[in-house]
């Protein structure tokens, strides 16, 4: 691998364990995965983020029905302090900060940093917590103080990677500082970009972040460029994915899907990267049970293979129902279909699509379905928490064959991925960029349903490795929110169709039923893992800047 480019990673979470909670969501899960990948394949990564002393929330029902957040501390046991510090200036005032290293989970080197003083925690107190100003003050933190923290530590970089917009700012400060020479603003553009990509993940215009320059003067997120200047990189007000475009030689979207939506996104920006696609893979060693691996060793028939994989699955959805059963009380049935369902409470994922038709749904029930939610709103997401609430009603008006299970986290993730029969997958395309959860089933011999959004038009083959709900027409794509109460109805339907005339049948088949696990396994093992991931950057993306060393 050394032959490659040596690569900063800059991400703002990154999910490597659940007990160590630094992470959100997709996006920090994915950037968990990233590292563990590089690591195993000794590719020259390097990470840099922050450490979030609360860390995302732990949400949970309280004694009300309300939904509550809370913010333990994060431990330090698996992190290393450096004995280097660096300096950024927000508001005017000098902040120092501190680094640590990431000692547990992966074996590449990721750091992460913080304010020294008490007094300045206020900006790494908690992971997408606050308003713009704060969020201004964290990026400064990444994107400027990890250039300073590489620099101080020596480390050698031919190539920045900005993990989504977040670390936009790690490029105004390689600008400023002239790291690649050049006398004016564009001349030093042309210089950096040869040393800059970018990985786009939302495919909501209004989605992606951006900042009144006036406030970017105020916390000095200008880093002392005039507002004409910042206009060139970002716009006025400054989008971080804009200035991410224009600042990178080459960008991407994570799955093939999401790279032709963002190119016509973005497709008006003058100076804009090329956008190609990527898709996001997952970490086999830490998503994949040991189990299902044993099982499908080569060297055993294939009838004995098959006995062993249902086997370790009903194994894992016992485990499962007992974890359900020890969290509620409410004890499901392991010869009954489970379909699970566990993403980030955003609206456009309708977690509520299968359980809004009430007639449907009683109808599946006498068929012996089963279904088991989990999920976590953001704090400040109304509508999110909303649509939590309707699961949790819908888990108490039928308690024996719906359930739903708080603070979705890295385990339960893990559980449920596992655990389950079918992992269920309804968003409005295209609106999913990619989707890793249902990576992660697909690998434990979980297939999945799924509309052909994000990853999944890479590799369903309807009734073989999973199922797709109705087809992929653009001319579909809903972006009308009149159009939207339509689009529901026809994806309702359409998904219960699939369940009764497809899914059904042929769960109650059991050579079929293994038949379909071992497909989706074999579809999703290398070219859905993160280590395909990352050769797929070392030879597209960072391979492609090569000359510019």
């Amino acid at each position: 691998m050394s032959s490659h480019p040596r690569v900063a990673y800059f991400c703002m979470e990154y999910g490597l364990d659940s007990t160590f909670p630094i992470y959100a969501g997709g996006l920090g899960i994915l950037a968990g995965d990233h590292m563990k990948s590089a690591g195993d394949l000794r590719a020259p990564i390097t990470g840099v983020g922050l450490f979030w002393d609360e860390g995302y929330t732990r949400q949970v029902v309280g004694p009300g029905g309300g939904l509550e957040d809370q913010y333990p501390k994060t431990p330090r046991d698996a992190v290393r302090r450096l004995d280097v510090m660096v300096e950024v200036t927000v508001r005017g005032k000098r902040v120092p900060l501190r680094a640590w290293k990431v000692e547990r989970f992966i074996t590449s080197n990721l750091y992460l940093l913080e304010p020294e003083h008490e007094e300045d925690r206020w900006i790494t107190q908690r992971l997408y917590g606050g308003a713009s100003e704060d969020r201004l003050a964290q990026e400064i933190l990444l994107g400027v103080g990890g250039v300073r923290l590489l620099e101080v530590l020596g480390v050698p970089v031919d190539l920045y990677h900005f993990n989504e917009g977040h670390a936009v700012f790690a490029g105004l400060e390689l600008l400023r500082s002239s790291k690649f020479g050049g006398s004016t603003l564009r001349e030093r553009l042309d210089r950096l970009r040869p040393h800059v990509v970018f990985t786009t993940h939302t495919p909501v215009p209004a989605g992606n972040e951006v900042h009144e320059l006036a406030l970017m003067r105020k916390m000095d997120a200008d880093l002392g460029f005039t507002d004409a200047e910042l206009e060139v990189v970002g716009g006025d007000p400054f989008s971080m994915t804009v200035a991410g475009l224009r600042l990178a030689r080459l960008a991407n979207g994570v799955a093939e899907l999401h790279g032709e939506t963002a190119r016509e996104m973005w497709r008006t920006v003058d100076g804009a990267a090329p956008i190609i696609a990527i898709t996001n893979g997952v970490h086999a060693p830490t998503w994949q049970d040991a189990r299902v691996r044993a099982a499908l060793v080569a060297d055993k028939p294939r009838e004995r293979q098959d006995a062993q994989l249902w086997h370790a699955h009903q194994v894992m959805k016992a485990e499962l129902i007992e974890e359900i059963a020890a969290r509620t009380g409410i004890r499901l049935a392991v010869d009954r279909l489970l379909i699970g369902f566990a993403r980030r409470a955003a609206t456009y994922k309708r977690a509520d699509l299968l359980i809004s038709d009430e007639r449907a749904l009683a109808r599946l029930f006498e068929q012996g379905v089963q279904i088991v939610y989990s999920g976590k709103a953001h704090p400040r997401d109304t509508q999110g928490k909303a649509l939590i609430g309707k699961l949790i009603e819908a888990s108490k008006k039928h308690p024996r064959e719906i359930v739903f299970l708080q603070n979705y986290d890295m385990r339960l993730g893990a559980l449920l991925t596992r655990g389950t029969d079918v992992w269920l997958n309804n968003p409005r395309r295209p609106l999913e960029a990619s989707g890793t959860s249902g990576m992660k089933a697909a690998m434990n011999g979980i297939p999945n349903l799924s509309i052909l959004d994000g990853w999944w038009p890479e590799g369903c083959e309807h009734g073989v490795t999973g199922w797709k709900i109705g087809d992929a027409d653009p001319s579909d794509d809903a972006f009308d929110e009149k159009d939207m109460a339509r689009v529901d109805k026809r994806d309702r339907d359409l998904l219960n169709s699939v369940i009764e005339r497809e899914v059904l049948p042929s769960y109650k088949e059991r050579a079929r039923w293994v038949s379909i696990m071992r497909a989706s396994i074999a579809m999703s093992e290398w070219r859905f893992s993160s280590d395909r991931m990352i050769e797929d950057y070392l030879t597209k993306v960072y391979g492609a800047t090569e000359a510019a060393r």
